[in-house]
């Protein structure tokens, strides 16, 4: 066992220094790029009254950009270190007991989770508090010396955006990369050693099963960290400019409570999840009780965080939210975030119904795979279009909810109370972030121990208990993509708010509505649906089934135990592969922005209207929103179902006749590994990152 997880550690401790190394010098570009755009560009009324000139603004963009890229890429490390160390002690513990090995793997993705979330406020906080120390007061001095009136509390967040900026690049590419490593491993192993060698999933035998097993390290854990650190980090920045607009606007003494709102909300969040993760206990169920579901057990500790959620969330709208001129206002602010609660709990049930074998979607696909390998595909299709449904009507009901209760606070008139209500349905809804990333950080640590048990040849037995959990693992894996993507969807909605803010802001003009009907407006949106379809395309390839069947063909010894595979030479050719193909569709998602409002702001010189690249730029985020959350809906859902169908067939729980079920099971499972692994997961990062990028070069997109 510590042989085999030496080797995965080898094996995504040496890509992630190489696709990393790469991460970091596009990263220096990008920031270098950065500081000549803001020299080009204008500052606000607010920056010009604090003394602040292009160089500064220049220089504090591109050191809040790094700073974003640093944390996030930390954050991504600590996924990476720490799976690739527990998986064996999960493999030795399933020796011992089923709740044991789950016990050990859920606090091992904890200690990830929560580094995540804690790297994301200490960064956010130390950004804030030495913007506020530089700019906010009395005692602020211009460049020349001359004493100045400073920002107010308002105005500081707006200056963070490069935090987001940067810590989105790293996800970006982090999950491209990772998710490309782990599809093209996964797939070599699946399509060649199962479907046509006939070895069982995991077997040593199999050339490309290390660097299937590193791929879930790079991809799910790595990724998925700098991810998440990602998302939470955009959703906390918006909320903090949207809170501080709405203070200013209500023009109330101190905006502090509601910047700092989304601070305290995910400090609390560390608390309530470490509670969450601490009320599972590794003693075994009651004699006589029957198996355990892993899920309904972590379910529990979800429920104890969410409770304990509520009740700080409910105590921190009554301490920083309340204002006398509005004293009921913290009520529907509360309510707001009882409603962020309810959405990300209807994202874990909806996740859970449509990937977990236990539901008629997951067992619909098994059905068909007695058919042949076209009706499973079919099948899980279905499942995904049919899946998209329900996270939109929900999405949909929470906007319009916690719109209209923040609208009717009573703070403003207008709707900047309206937008806030939804950032707090946010926060709401990311109330046990840590907690949900912990179950994510659970499947590939789940995956690699039952891949562990079966290179070292255990037991049925102990191989029985680690594939339930890595079926449970798909499922938590599922639920969090889900939850990201709803959250993404939230987010983005309050990125484009805080666009519309900052072009006004620069534009020194009214800027709240976006005419679709304006042909370059609807065309800028059309380019923005592309870019999803594009992206999505670029990130469907690499692969490594080529050298699994050459080694095969070569070496005929590696079926009868003769020969040993070669597993450091598909490794070798995934992370190539990856690092090539991440490139592409990153750097899609960073200049597609900028060429379309560059351009458009052309045409709008030529044509006399100085605010058409602003507009078309807006239709862009509109249309990449709408399309990149249905499409990350469909590939993330039926990737997972196909998945567990495989794993259900795998039980024995299927009938019928015909060819094999398995086989074909494996080929649904094969496709849906690109959808759930890469493209789905890249897309909601894509989505917050051309929000991102177009918020950091709004003036650049007016004449």
């Amino acid at each position: 066992m510590q042989e085999i997880s030496q080797a995965i550690r080898d094996g995504a401790e040496g890509y992630f220094a190489t696709q990393y190394g790469t991460i970091g010098r596009l990263s220096g570009v990008v920031c270098g790029l950065i500081f000549v755009v803001y020299l080009f560009r204008r500052e606000t009324l607010e920056q010009q009254a604090a003394g602040t000139n292009r160089v500064t603004l220049a220089l504090l963009t591109a050191a809040s950009f790094l700073m974003g890229a640093a944390c996030s890429s930390v954050a991504g490390y600590a996924g990476m270190w720490v799976s690739v160390r527990a998986n064996a002690r999960v493999a030795g513990a399933a020796r011992r007991s089923a709740r044991e090995a789950l016990v050990v793997a859920l606090r091992a993705g904890g200690f990830s989770g929560m580094l995540v979330v804690a790297l994301m406020v200490l960064g956010i906080t130390l950004l804030f508090t030495v913007l506020h120390i530089l700019y906010v007061g009395d005692n602020t001095y211009s460049d020349a010396g001359t004493k100045v009136a400073g920002m107010t509390d308002a105005d500081v967040p707006l200056l963070m955006v490069g935090f987001g900026f940067g810590a989105s690049f790293v996800a970006l590419f982090a999950q491209l990369g990772g998710g490309i490593f782990t599809k093209a491993a996964d797939v070599g192993a699946d399509l060649v050693g199962k479907v046509e060698a006939g070895i069982p999933e995991d077997d040593p035998r199999n050339p490309a099963v290390i660097a299937d097993l590193v791929g879930d390290n790079v991809g799910d854990c790595a990724a998925r960290g700098a991810d998440l650190f990602e998302s939470i980090a955009a959703e906390v920045i918006a909320a903090m400019i949207l809170g501080g607009a709405m203070a200013k606007q209500a023009k109330l003494p101190s905006a502090q409570g509601f910047i700092l709102f989304p601070l305290v909300v995910h400090t609390w969040d560390l608390v309530v999840s470490a509670a969450g993760i601490l009320s599972i206990s590794a003693s075994p169920p009651r004699p006589g009780a029957g198996p355990e579901d892993p899920y309904a057990v972590m379910k529990r500790g979800l429920y104890v965080a969410v409770a304990l959620g509520c009740a700080g969330f409910c105590a921190a709208c009554r301490v920083l939210l309340y204002t006398p001129t509005a004293p009921n206002a913290w009520l529907h602010f509360a309510a707001c975030g009882l409603v962020g609660v309810a959405t990300a709990y209807a994202y874990v049930w909806i996740a859970q119904h449509y990937t977990d074998y236990n539901y008629g979607p997951v067992k619909t696909i098994a059905e068909a795979s007695t058919t042949g390998h076209a009706t499973t595909i079919i099948a899980g299709l279905g499942v995904g279009l049919e899946a998209t449904a329900l996270p939109v009507l929900v999405m949909s009901c929470a906007l319009i909810a916690a719109y209209w209760l923040g609208n009717s606070s009573g703070i403003v008139d207008g709707n900047a109370d309206g937008l806030f209500g939804t950032a707090v349905a946010t926060m709401g809804m990311l109330s046990t972030a840590a907690f949900i990333l912990t179950m994510d950080m659970f499947g590939p640590i789940a995956d690699n121990a039952g891949g562990i048990v079966e290179m070292s040849g255990q037991p049925q037995s102990i191989r029985e208990i680690t594939d339930l959990l890595d079926a449970v693992g798909n499922t938590t894996k599922a639920t969090t993509k889900g939850y990201a993507i709803g959250s993404a969807g939230l987010a983005s909605f309050l990125l484009f708010s805080a666009y519309l803010d900052e072009v006004a802001a620069f534009a020194r003009a009214p800027f709240a509505q976006v005419d679709i009907a304006v042909p370059e407006v609807f065309i800028g949106g059309l380019l923005g649906a592309m870019v999803v379809f594009l992206f999505s395309s670029w990130s469907f390839v690499a692969e490594v089934v080529n050298e699994v069947r050459r080694q095969f063909a070569e070496r005929p010894g590696i079926m009868n135990y003769t020969e040993k595979p070669d597993y450091a030479r598909c490794v070798a050719i995934v992370a190539s592969s990856a690092l090539r193909a991440m490139i592409k569709p990153g750097l899609l998602a960073v200049a597609a922005p900028c060429a379309v409002g560059i351009a458009f702001r052309g045409l709008g010189v030529a044509t006399g209207q100085p605010m058409l690249g602003a507009k078309a730029v807006a239709g862009f985020l509109m249309f990449t929103t709408v399309a990149g959350i249905l499409m990350a809906l469909f590939l993330n859902t039926s990737g997972g179902a196909w998945d567990n169908a495989k794993k259900y067939i795998e039980s024995g729980a299927h009938g019928g006749k015909g060819s094999d079920p398995h086989k074909a099971a494996v080929t649904g499972d094969t496709v849906g590994d690109p959808a759930k692994d890469c493209s789905g997961p890249s897309l909601h990062v894509l989505i917050k990152m051309v929000s991102t990028i177009s918020l950091v070069l709004a003036p650049l997109f007016l004449d």
